[in-house]
């Protein structure tokens, strides 16, 4: 196991990049802790494949540098960085058995005997394979395959780092809940380093300890799940992160109260004069349906079980309020705003209470 250090890293595919918009990854400057589980979270096309790749050794960076503990691995091949991968879709040799595909990093690295053998049983319980150690890999379906993958990657107990490629893909939605929850328990029980791609945030916030928020090839937050969802550092991340996500409005703050184009909201702190283009953002459960506050035109109401969300409009900007089941909605609703869940924006990072902006 060991810490990753990203010393000024980053990444263009162009041989001669000009700019900040010809890099798939943009500068990163980071230490990840010996131990953690990391996701990286983020539309296709962000660059958290790319950061993958080049953690792995996959891909050589453009600029910048990677170390693992206090080596330097930037120059290292991917077999010299000692980790272990599994990706998208299952990596296993289908003329083996079960148990044959989970021993075979082990024997690689010399790892024989009873040694090998009760880690190997011990790797098929934890994914629920330990019934099917005999059968070839061959006729297995892409779930159970999948499971020796992950399995596969676990079974060594000295990698600096497992990292998963989006490794739930392939795999039934109903499975998928089950090996997110092995994956968690694994990592609990052996405390690997782990480096989780994926564009799902429920697998992110459930697997991960910390979660890097990727848009446009740049990390804009890196954080817990409570954070993310709390204090969003940048409004991309308000947004991709919750169901729905987070309400943006422009805004004029001054102090503590904000005006938006529906009347005045109080704030839970005071703020400086903002310059550029200021939003204050609330979410959805952070919005109280009143008979008194700002109006709204209510345009539909979906019940999803547990909550309802109500779709309305305030002034000209559509907003989203989560009420609970069986909550009454007046018959001319209008809306109040918790003022400590409201988060102020400018140029579309978070601005702390005081002034100062936030970064990643």
């Amino acid at each position: 196991m060991a810490k990753i250090t990203l010393s000024g890293l980053a990444h263009s595919y162009l041989p001669h990049p000009k700019g900040p918009k010809d890099y798939a990854l943009k500068r990163i400057d980071h230490e990840w802790e010996d131990g953690a589980a990391y996701a990286l979270l983020g539309p296709s096309g962000c660059g958290k494949t790319t950061l993958l790749n080049m953690i792995s050794g996959l891909l050589q960076p453009s600029e910048g540098r990677i170390f693992f503990g206090a080596t330097d691995v930037t120059d290292m091949a991917t077999a010299e960085r000692n980790i272990a991968q599994v990706f998208q879709f299952p990596v296993v040799y289908d003329t083996m058995t079960v148990y044959e595909n989970l021993a075979f990093p082990l024997r690689n690295r010399g790892v024989r005997g009873e040694a090998a053998d009760a880690r190997v049983r011990e790797i098929a319980r934890m994914i629920g394979m330990d019934d099917r150690l005999n059968d070839k890999a061959r006729g297995l379906t892409a779930d159970a395959k999948q499971k020796i993958s992950l399995g596969r990657g676990m079974v060594r107990n000295d990698v600096n780092a497992i990292l998963f490629d989006e490794p739930l893909t392939v795999i039934d939605p109903h499975m998928k809940w089950e090996l997110r929850t092995q994956l968690k328990a694994l990592h609990r029980q052996f405390g690997h380093t782990m480096i989780y791609v994926t564009h799902d945030q429920t697998e992110a916030l459930t697997f991960a300890d910390k979660v890097v928020v990727m848009t446009e090839g740049e990390v804009v937050q890196i954080g817990t799940p409570a954070e993310l969802f709390e204090r969003p550092a940048h409004t991309f991340v308000g947004y991709f992160i919750g169901s729905p996500g987070m309400n943006l409005l422009p805004a004029q703050v001054e102090g503590s109260v904000a005006r938006i184009p529906a009347g005045e909201v109080a704030l839970g702190a005071a703020y400086p004069a903002l310059s550029g283009e200021v939003e204050i953002g609330i979410r959805p459960e952070f919005i109280r349906v009143t008979g008194d506050g700002l109006p709204v035109r209510i345009r539909r109401v979906e019940d999803v079980g547990r909550h309802k969300i109500v779709r309305a409009d305030l002034a000209d900007r559509a907003i989203d309020i989560m009420v609970p089941e069986g909550a009454e909605i007046p018959a001319e609703p209008r809306v109040r705003f918790e003022p400590e869940a409201i988060n102020v924006y400018a140029d579309g990072w978070r601005v702390a209470p005081g002034g100062e902006r936030e970064a990643a």
